[in-house]
């Protein structure tokens, strides 16, 4: 599994849009069962964190700070850009907005070590990106407008049960050898379950896919110039070449399962289905960035 993780997440994405056209009805237990299964997803994550350099992590120095300016400067630079064009409709701007300002802590891992990234390094930060999101993305939805409808309760529960919760197991159990090693088999099948779970249940929701369509350009435009604005800022930290394809996968993926539950929080199912939206169009943009970053950023570079 863990050399063909591309094809098993692809085929739970394409299995979860199946069972949920054919089964519509199970959209709400699907719906509760994302965050359990994301809160265990990022507890396996968590646990291959060495104590030792997560508690190191915050000093890293520049590789960390690059992680910290692609996402939470750059980024936040780019989506500004965008939100003169963007859809008038306020769920689908929201729905935009709580995706594209949250980095990615879980599968791009997976995806920047196929590509040659320093994964390791990537792994060490998770917490502090993940930390650092649920921190500012209030702050950022606040300054572009987005944060009228949106409640601190979902914020403070996503914290609670996504981070606090797995990251403390995976410190009171990350001296067992034996526990590390059982879990560590287990990343891949979770990641492919919550990815079903993610699409089925929302699946059915694609009444109108218009507002689908009107998304996905900003999506798709988005891998594109994060891709060279990654490179960048990888360059003005003068990264060595894994380091530099690990910031160039950070910048680009995007938190949209954590993040999910907090637009499933929100009246309506449209900023859902505009945050499920990108996951699809990421997933496929990874398996283009895991052969084009490798040429973006050349060996001999």
């Amino acid at each position: 599994m863990d050399r063909h993780q591309v094809t098993v997440y692809l085929g739970a994405l394409a299995t979860g849009a199946v069972a949920g056209l054919a089964a519509p009805s199970a959209v709400s237990w699907l719906e509760h069962a994302i965050n359990p299964v994301l809160a265990v997803l990022l507890y396996v994550t968590f646990l291959q964190v060495p104590v030792a350099e997560l508690g190191r992590s915050p000093r890293a120095g520049r590789f960390l700070a690059a992680a910290l300016v692609v996402n939470f400067a750059v980024v936040p630079l780019v989506v500004a850009a965008m939100l003169a064009f963007l859809p008038a409709d306020q769920a689908v701007r929201l729905g935009v907005l709580l995706v594209l300002l949250a980095p990615c802590v879980d599968y791009v891992i997976v995806f920047s070590g196929l590509a040659g990234g320093d994964n390791r390094r990537l792994l060490a930060a998770t917490p502090v990106l993940l930390v650092a999101q649920m921190v500012l993305l209030p702050v950022y939805l606040l300054v572009f407008g987005g944060a009228a409808v949106v409640e601190p309760g979902p914020f403070a529960e996503a914290f609670v049960v996504l981070i606090a919760i797995p990251l403390a197991l995976a410190w009171l159990t990350q001296r067992s050898g034996r526990v590390v090693g059982a879990m560590s088999t287990t990343m891949v099948p979770l990641m492919a379950v919550t990815l079903f779970a993610v699409v089925a249940s929302q699946v059915p929701k694609l009444t109108d896919l218009t507002q689908v369509a009107r998304v996905v350009p900003f999506y798709v435009a988005f891998l594109v110039v994060m891709a060279f604005l990654g490179l960048a800022v990888a360059r003005l930290f003068r990264l060595d070449v894994p380091g530099s394809r690990a910031i160039v996968f950070t910048g680009a993926t995007r938190n949209s399962l954590v993040v999910l539950p907090l637009a499933l929080a929100l009246p309506g199912d449209v900023a859902g289905v505009v945050v499920v939206t990108q996951t699809l169009v990421e997933v496929v943009g990874m398996v283009v960035y895991v052969r084009a970053v490798p040429r973006l950023v050349p060996t001999a570079c």
